[in-house]
């Protein structure tokens, strides 16, 4: 099942984007990238919402008096919090969506890239076998080479600097930080601090280990989630570019 709905099709539009863009691999993962964005703009949206709903709803007075009258009370508090967000038609979890989703894209995308490289006799007969008839075999092997990276090996074996590692947890921390609502309460702020610096060391740690073309998707992926939010307004530069606490 893996390999039907998610491995296989990945692997056949990183070769199809590849031929169409005449052999560049390193642009076939970023145009790939792009696409996955597209297709999961709807929960994109979603989260969007969910967001600016739930913002509203915890700086609301009904909301603060609550937090205020059941302090002591985490259960009696919890109750409270899940009857308002059925009355106001909240889901808590429906923001998470999108990030659930990104990790068997991140996982999927890997195994893609390192099918898709093969480069002996036995890689490109397991290759063979994840190919669906209307792709050219012709294009294989891939040529893996993208500027100064090898993109089917960890950055750092073939450049002494990581700077696609670097360029991961950067914009992985803006992109964090803009995506992430504040929270009224000290808890919440606790782990939405713990959140904007884990993801990035997280995803830097991925893009240092693993292959570079996986580094390369993080980047574009996080690049055009910030340009996104840039096109529909939603930035705002003072939260992202600051290190302190919201709360």
């Amino acid at each position: 099942m893996w390999d039907t709905f998610i491995l296989n099709p990945m692997i056949n539009a990183l070769l199809g984007i590849y031929g169409v863009l005449g052999g560049n691999f390193g642009l076939a993962i970023i145009v790939f990238t792009a696409v996955v964005r597209l297709i999961t703009l709807p929960l994109t949206l979603q989260q969007q919402r969910s967001t600016q709903k739930m913002q509203e709803l915890q700086s609301s007075k009904k909301w603060l008096d609550i937090q205020k009258k059941f302090k002591g009370d985490k259960q009696k508090l919890q109750e409270q919090q899940l009857k308002i967000y059925k009355e106001m038609g909240i889901n808590p979890l429906s923001g998470c969506l999108p990030l659930l989703i990104q990790f068997p894209v991140i996982i999927g995308l890997y195994q893609a890239i390192i099918q898709a490289l093969a480069a002996t006799p036995v890689q490109l007969l397991t290759l063979g076998r994840h190919l669906y008839d209307f792709v050219s075999a012709t294009t294989i092997p891939l040529n893996s080479r993208f500027l100064w990276m090898n993109l089917g090996q960890p950055e750092h074996l073939s450049f002494p600097i990581p700077v696609l590692t670097i360029l991961v947890v950067i914009s992985t921390f803006l992109q964090t930080k803009l995506t992430t609502p504040p929270s009224p309460d000290s808890q919440g702020s606790q782990m939405t601090q713990m959140m904007t610096w884990y993801m990035p060391v997280l995803l830097g740690y991925f893009a240092y280990t693993y292959a570079a073309g996986l580094a390369l998707y993080f980047v574009a992926s996080n690049l055009l989630a910030v340009a996104q939010y840039a096109a529909m307004g939603k930035v705002d530069w003072r939260k992202v570019l600051s290190l302190r606490r919201t709360a």
